[in-house]
């Protein structure tokens, strides 16, 4: 009885073996899992007997792409094929072009009249924006400063490290997620700076030989030069104010807007005042008294100079004398 029961599982091979070789065709070897970035080409190929008529290829479930001895039936522009032979072995190979984020999935190649397939997964990777915000730096030397890096839109999270291009005292970084956003990283470094150089921001994709980059400019400057900068800032506006308000000034002086309106004014004043006196003078000889000696003499209006005071503003004086 022993002997019987191990002779089955002998038995069950045997006859395996036999219907795998009558059988007329049969996929030798399936396709592969493959990692790649969104926009990119991703390759999967599909090993089969001679005898074949028909190949499909499926995405999710979903058929793409058929392939006859002679001739592939294409339904989509993304989905192409190549085939090749080796030792007498068909390879039929589906090409997707401009890989998109939702063909990640599983890839199947399978056979016409046959319940034999071969399945693979395919992973899709977004490569998003990376960014040092503000771009070139200033910072003080040997005063410790904050320098941050944005990986934004990344599918999955890049490993975010630094390549300092300066002289420091000190360096170290962290990296934590985007407040709200669980597809974008930063990453902050802190360094105490000591000269000149650049900083270099990477963003490596995981389980890929791909990564982006965005480097700045450091420019270190002393303390002392810095509050020398900012005082000569302040001297150059005060300056500038007071040159201003000198032009202003000048301006406004050179404008003798009072006199000019006052001209006829004056003409016809010092007319009326020389009438006065030439009739005063004439009424005064007229009357004048016989001449009565040095003890009583007074002089006359005639001999005397009279001054005449003629305001033609509150700002113009001006003297006319009669003789």
């Amino acid at each position: 009885m022993e002997s019987s029961w191990k002779g089955i599982p002998t038995t069950l091979v045997v006859l395996a073996g036999l219907a795998a070789s009558g059988s007329s065709y049969q996929i030798i070897e399936g396709p592969k899992n493959a990692t790649v970035l969104e926009g990119s080409e991703a390759r999967f190929n599909c090993t089969i007997s001679p005898g074949w008529k028909l190949i499909m290829w499926a995405l999710n479930d979903t058929v793409v792409l058929s392939i006859t001895p002679s001739e592939p039936i294409i339904t989509n522009k993304r989905f192409t094929s190549a085939s090749y032979e080796e030792g007498g072995n068909s390879i039929s190979e589906m090409i997707i072009h401009d890989v998109q984020l939702g063909d990640a999935g599983r890839i199947k190649c399978s056979l016409q009249n046959s319940d034999r397939d071969a399945s693979a997964f395919l992973s899709v990777q977004v490569m998003g924006e990376l960014l040092i915000p503000g771009g070139n730096l200033i910072v003080t030397e040997d005063k410790p400063c904050n320098v941050t890096c944005h990986a934004l839109g990344w599918i999955p999270l890049p490993d975010i490290s630094w390549e300092i291009g300066v002289p420091v005292s000190h360096s170290s970084y962290y990296s934590g997620l985007e407040p709200n956003d669980l597809q974008s990283a930063v990453n902050v470094l802190t360094l105490t700076p000591q000269g000149n150089g650049t900083l270099t921001c990477l963003a490596n994709m995981k389980g890929l030989n791909a990564y982006k980059s965005v480097t700045v400019n450091l420019t270190v400057v002393q303390p002392s030069w810095e509050s020398s900068y900012q005082s000569e800032i302040r001297k150059s506006t005060s300056v500038k104010t007071k040159k201003e308000s000198l032009e202003t000034n000048v301006k406004s002086g050179s404008e003798n807007n009072a006199y000019s309106p006052d001209e006829p004014r004056m003409a016809k004043l010092a007319s009326l005042t020389r009438e006065s006196s030439e009739s005063s003078v004439w009424e005064q000889q007229g009357n004048r008294q016989p001449y009565q000696g040095p003890d009583h003499w007074s002089p006359g209006p005639a001999g005397c100079p009279q001054v005449f005071f003629i305001m033609a503003s509150p700002k113009t004086v001006r003297n006319a004398t009669l003789v």
